[in-house]
């Protein structure tokens, strides 16, 4: 058995049981407790879960965090489409977009298809395959495939965009916070989503209302990287300060 398929196996098993130990699955794996105990060490450093004497727990906040995309898009699908709709007037026609893998930027492509000549770069499988029949230019940027969230990320990826510059970066995130910026549950996304801002022209940052005042475990950028920001509810009003002072334009 490869150590991937093991590791997988392992995060299998933590998400049923919340908790392993190296003993057992030295036993279940066939395989030497000092090898489980690398694996736990490499998934600790993805955040995947917390070693702890004679074994490991899952991290829940990364579990919660890290949802797969079919559960995401199910999730705040009203307010994922009133976003859509503030956003779709700031797009023109023969635009060419990033767009990241985010289930809230996909619903706003949808509103889009009556927009003329207009280009697609993203890392999204799903929305590649969702509009491939629609009337756009769509560019996959290729890479290794997160099956979760159903993204491309990696060097592949990062090189293929670094090809290209748009008229506009469209991305989501896990969540933002006053002091620390934009953040993003996976790094290897969070990469993804830099490279994106430094191609564009100009960057939009679609949130529903509960992303205000939260973190997560990466950091994507500044809040003064972002032009504007869409979300669905007023934010309270030291928020309305704070995105003055960075010169992000709100709409809500």
């Amino acid at each position: 058995m490869l150590g991937i398929e093991r590791r997988q196996l392992i995060m299998d098993k933590i998400k049923q049981d919340k908790k392993v130990y190296v003993s057992e699955l030295s036993q279940l794996f066939q395989v030497t407790e000092e090898t489980v105990r690398r694996d736990l060490e490499k998934l600790e450093g993805d955040n995947l879960l917390r070693r702890s004497y004679g074994g490991a727990v899952l991290n829940e906040q990364k579990a919660s965090e890290d949802l797969s995309f079919l559960k995401r898009s199910t999730i705040n699908s009203e307010t994922k489409e009133y976003i859509a709709q503030k956003a779709q007037d700031l797009i023109s026609d023969g635009d060419t977009i990033m767009v990241d893998s985010s289930t809230t930027c996909l619903a706003l492509l949808h509103h889009l298809q009556k927009h003329k000549d207009i280009t697609i770069i993203t890392n999204s499988i799903r929305l590649a395959y969702d509009f491939s029949t629609a009337p756009f230019r769509i560019i996959s940027t290729g890479g290794s495939l997160r099956a979760n969230s159903m993204a491309l990320t990696g060097s592949a990826t990062c090189t293929a965009l670094e090809r290209y510059y748009a008229d506009i970066a469209l991305i989501s995130c896990k969540g933002i916070h006053k002091q620390l910026g934009v953040m993003e549950s996976n790094e290897e996304e969070s990469v993804v989503k830099q490279i994106m801002l430094a191609q564009a022209k100009k960057s939009l940052l679609l949130i529903d209302s509960s992303k205000f005042d939260k973190t997560a475990f990466v950091k994507t950028c500044e809040l003064s990287a972002i032009d504007t920001l869409v979300t669905d509810k007023r934010p309270e009003d030291s928020w309305l300060e704070t995105l003055t002072q960075k010169q992000v334009e709100l709409i809500y």
